[in-house]
C-alpha cells in the first residue's frame, strides 16, 4: 500500500519544510505532536527537508521515528517541496477524493504550537461549506504581536516598503494590514491571505486550485496560491483562538542578500500574474526607484546588497 493510499481514512496531513532548521524543528515537532495527541483527529506528519547542511533530517529520523521524512539532495525552494510532499499525500495523482486527507496544514519549521491551537484550526476550517483556507494568530517568541493575514498586496504596499511612509499607515490598511482588535478577539475573521507560516486548507480547495506555482521558488507563494483560491469563490479566514509562536527567519536569514533578491523576484512575478497591465507597469518603476534609493543609503562597505538591489532594479526594468 502506497503513503497516499495509507492516507484514505486521514483528518489532517501536516507538512512542514526545512532547511537548515536544526535549530527550531525540534520544539516545533515536539509541540505540534503533543498538540496533535490532544486534538483526537486522525493525523499524519512530514517532513520534506531540503539539502539541510545542520543535521535536520538526521535529528527529525533519529526523535521523531512516527514522522514520514523526505530527503531531497537539493534546496528546491519552499512551493516545490511541500508539492513533493502533497504529490505523496495523493493530490494530482489518479487517486480519488475519498483516498487524500480531508485537510492539509502547512506548518514552517520555526514554529511552537500552544494547545488547542490545531484542532481550533481544523475545527474553523470545516464549520463552514465556503470556508477553504484558515491561519492562526501569531506571536513572536518574545510573545510580542505578529501581523498574521493581509490584504492582497497593491500599490500603496510597495510604496510603504520602499518609501518613507507615516508608522500609522504602516500599521493599517494603507500597508494591508488588519487591525490588531481583530486578533484580540474570540471570532474567526476573513482575510485575503494568512501568513504561510500556519496555513491550511480543504481537501477540495487543493483539488479545485491545483498546489503552489513552483515558479515561486521563495516568497509569495501562499499570496498566489491565495489569491487564486479567492478567485474560485472561496472564503479564508484567521482564526485567532488558535495561537502559534512563530519565530520568523529561520532559514531566509542565513542568506541576506540572495533572500532580498528571492522576495523581489517573487513580488514582480506576483505582480506580473495577478496585477492589469497598467498597475503592473506602475509597480515595476515603484521597485526600481525603491531599490535605487535603497542604494544611496547603503553604506558603501556593503557591496553584496548594492549589488542585489541592482538586480532587482534590472529585474524591475525587463
Amino acid at each position: 500500500m502506497t503513503k497516499a493510499q495509507s492516507s484514505a481514512q486521514t483528518d489532517l496531513a501536516v507538512v512542514i519544510v526545512t532547511w537548515n532548521n536544526a535549530s527550531v524543528i525540534r520544539a516545533a515537532l515536539s509541540s505540534l505532536l503533543a498538540d496533535l495527541q490532544e486534538s483526537r483527529l486522525r493525523c499524519e506528519v512530514w517532513v520534506v527537508d531540503s539539502a539541510s547542511a545542520d543535521h535536520t533530517a538526521e535529528l527529525v529520523r533519529r526523535e521523531f521515528p512516527t514522522v514520514h521524512l523526505i530527503v531531497n539532495n537539493a534546496n528546491l525552494g519552499f512551493a516545490a517541496a511541500n508539492n513533493l510532499a502533497l504529490r505523496e499525500l495523493g493530490f494530482g495523482d489518479a487517486y480519488g477524493a475519498n483516498e487524500t486527507p480531508a485537510a492539509v496544514y502547512l506548518l514552517n519549521p520555526d514554529t511552537v504550537t500552544h494547545p488547542g491551537a490545531t484542532r481550533r484550526l481544523y475545527d474553523g476550517l470545516m464549520s463552514r461549506t465556503e470556508v477553504g483556507v484558515v491561519g492562526a494568530r501569531l506571536t513572536f517568541a518574545d510573545g510580542g504581536f505578529q501581523h498574521s493575514a493581509f490584504r492582497f498586496p497593491g500599490l500603496r504596499q510597495i510604496w510603504a516598503e520602499l518609501f518613507p511612509t507615516p508608522g500609522r499607515l504602516l500599521e493599517g490598511s494603507f500597508n494591508g494590514r488588519y487591525p490588531r482588535a481583530r486578533y484580540a478577539g474570540a471570532e474567526a475573521f476573513e482575510v485575503d491571505f494568512t501568513l504561510g507560516a500556519t496555513m491550511m486548507l480543504k481537501r477540495e480547495v487543493i483539488e479545485q486550485s491545483g498546489t503552489f506555482d513552483e515558479a515561486f521558488f521563495l516568497y509569495c507563494e501562499e499570496v498566489d496560491w491565495a489569491w487564486r483560491i479567492r478567485k474560485l469563490g472561496w472564503r479564508i479566514l484567521c482564526v485567532p483562538a488558535a495561537h502559534v509562536t512563530h519565530i520568523g527567519g529561520g532559514s531566509t536569514s542565513q542568506a541576506r542578500p540572495e533572500s532580498l533578491i528571492h522576495l523581489w523576484q517573487s513580488r514582480l512575478s506576483l505582480y506580473e500574474k495577478h496585477y492589469p497591465n497598467w498597475k503592473r507597469d506602475v509597480a515595476r518603476r515603484l521597485v526600481a526607484l525603491g531599490m535605487r534609493r535603497k542604494m544611496r543609503i547603503l553604506d558603501a562597505a556593503d557591496a553584496e546588497m548594492r549589488a542585489a538591489c541592482q538586480k532587482i532594479i534590472e529585474m524591475a526594468k525587463a
